[in-house]
């Protein structure tokens, strides 16, 4: 008998049922001794905090699910908040989600169960393994929840837009969320909750450093603290004057820099590497070395780009002696290891 097997490259879902029914037959078994070992510890009347302790000082995660639905089953118990909670912090630290979106359909399909720490649980696990569907549609019942304990607080609004902000890994994917972030931030506004620096540095980090929109960031800056009565931390500087760097505005930059100096507040690492590039690029060579050695002052960490654009612009300026006084410098300080420097010293000939 001749059998045809096909050749073609399988479907994506059909991998993953194929990927699901292999992890269906090698799910582990729990150890019975060791379940009927934890049964036994509970009282005859267990409460959902008394579940909760078990399911907490159990190590084994797959067991812990088994108690979970086991408990389930038992006459005159129902789940509570606390006995949701533990079990779903479980299963999404170990990573287990399928086991965990089963508790998480349970607390959907039970109009009393939930509060609002509960569904941000919820949300953080599910914004990790990138189920923003799922994200999204959790919000919707909490918004729409008739239970008051669940409606969203500022805390789960900044979950939404580090998530959502997370996801975007160039700049026009960036600008895609900025549009679902900015009619929730406006939500978060009509819902009678005052804008904290956390989520004006999320729409200032949005704009400027992810999608590129420099001006509406600069807006937002400018927003902070006459219309929502909020100072710009250093975080907020450092979101700046990256953006604006990225974009060669480098005298905006220098002002912002100057304003955050004069605040106490020192730039990251990013910030610094941004500026000595930018400095070096404009062909402000002095300023791209002065900011140089202020970050190495500072206890920033100097990257290689930046080292190698400073000496690669320095030659191009004409400013050879400059550039071999740097790298001499740089070797005598330790600041680089033999490596780099070597492989400084051939931007440094390559240019001559």
């Amino acid at each position: 008998m001749y059998i045809q097997y096909s050749t073609s490259v399988p479907t994506r879902s059909l991998r993953r049922r194929i990927s699901n029914r292999k992890k269906s037959i090698t799910k582990p078994i729990p150890n019975e001794s060791k379940f009927q070992d934890t049964i036994s510890k509970l009282p005859p009347r267990f409460t959902p905090e008394e579940l909760s302790d078990a399911i907490t000082l159990e190590e084994d995660l797959f067991l812990c699910f088994h108690l979970f639905n086991w408990a389930s089953q038992q006459p005159r118990f129902n789940h509570g908040n606390c006995s949701y909670h533990i079990a779903i912090r479980k299963l999404g630290t170990a990573k287990m989600y399928t086991e965990m979106d089963d508790i998480v359909n349970q607390v959907l399909s039970v109009r009393h169960i939930g509060n609002e720490t509960l569904y941000n649980s919820i949300i953080v696990y599910f914004t990790k393994v990138g189920k923003l569907i799922r994200v999204v549609n959790i919000f919707r019942h909490m918004v729409t929840s008739k239970n008051l304990e669940c409606r969203p607080t500022i805390r789960t609004y900044h979950i939404l837009f580090k998530a959502l902000l997370g996801r975007g890994n160039n700049s026009y994917t960036s600008h895609m969320y900025m549009e679902t972030v900015r009619p929730l931030f406006r939500q978060m506004v009509d819902s009678g909750f005052e804008p904290d620096v956390f989520a004006l540095n999320c729409l200032v980090k949005g704009y400027n450093v992810l999608s590129l929109h420099v001006n509406d960031a600069l807006r937002i800056f400018h927003q902070m603290s006459v219309v929502y009565d909020c100072e710009p931390n250093s975080f907020t500087y450092d979101y700046l004057i990256h953006g604006l760097c990225a974009q060669g505005m480098t005298i905006s930059a220098r002002e912002l820099l100057s304003e955050m100096k004069g605040k106490g507040l020192v730039p990251n690492g990013k910030s610094y590497n941004s500026l000595v590039n930018a400095f070096a690029l404009s062909g402000e060579i002095d300023d791209a070395v002065k900011c140089l050695w202020e970050m190495i002052e500072n206890g920033r960490v100097v990257d290689f780009i930046s080292y190698r654009t400073l000496v690669d612009e320095s030659c191009r300026k004409g400013k050879y002696d400059e550039a071999t006084r740097l790298l001499a410098m740089l070797r005598e300080k330790q600041l680089v290891d033999r490596d780099s420097y070597d492989k400084l010293v051939n931007v440094l000939h390559k240019d001559l």
